[in-house]
């Protein structure tokens, strides 16, 4: 129990140490970028804030199983706000002269970490689902079935059968021979007889007849006239 006890105390140590200096950091770069007085302390407390809330928002999320892009994305920004301040006070920017850029940056944070605090605010917080449960009265409206006994079942006559018979398929067509010459011309020459006599196309069934062929052979005199 002591070790675990030094273990906690540890971290916590680590995390103030790690925190103030983060905090002197974002102090002393948003005072040389001209936001004096309270203002310059305002700018890493908004900093860190902006910080625990997007992380401990992304967590919720993660824990739900829901997506956590927004909330991730203002960790990010606030991260590179934190990160961004502590390497610049590490001697590579002169606060004595800070750029215009830098300044213009520092100037509109409030307006960005503003705008995130309040998306985050009024991000939908993540919910887990609660089974439906049913209430004892409604069950106690619903009587049971009543058993059913196997005996009278299987005397029962059986439910008449409504399924419709099925459709025969149709019988396929007949499929065309082919004659012999000699008698495509015989089937030709009746059925321009025909056509000279009544002045109508000859019946195939009548030209099958007249030659005395089977019924079966009418497909193959049709595909001649």
């Amino acid at each position: 129990m002591r070790a675990h006890l030094a273990r906690v105390d540890a971290v916590i140590v680590q995390a103030v140490i790690a925190g103030a200096l983060s905090f002197a950091h974002l102090h002393d770069l948003a005072e040389a970028a001209g936001q004096g007085g309270w203002k310059a302390w305002a700018y890493p407390i908004s900093v860190d804030l902006l910080l625990v809330a997007a992380w401990r928002r992304v967590r919720a999320h993660q824990r739900a199983g829901q997506p956590a892009g927004g909330a991730r994305l203002w960790f990010l920004v606030a991260l590179a706000a934190s990160l961004g301040a502590n390497v610049a006070t590490a001697g590579l920017l002169d606060l004595d002269d800070v750029p215009a850029s830098l300044r213009v940056v520092v100037a509109g944070w409030p307006a960005v970490a503003f705008f995130g605090g309040t998306l985050l605010a009024h991000e939908p917080r993540a919910s887990e689902a609660t089974p439906v449960s049913v209430s004892p009265e409604r069950d106690a409206e619903t009587p049971p079935a009543p058993p059913v006994d196997e005996s009278s079942r299987e005397a029962l006559p059986a439910p008449p059968d409504d399924t419709p018979d099925p459709i025969p398929a149709p019988a396929p067509a007949p499929r065309a021979v082919a004659l012999p010459p000699a008698l495509v011309d015989r089937v030709q020459a009746l059925a321009e007889e025909h056509r000279a006599t009544t002045g109508q196309p000859a019946d195939p069934d009548a030209v099958r007849a007249r030659l005395g062929l089977p019924a079966s052979m009418t497909a193959s005199v049709a595909a001649h006239l």
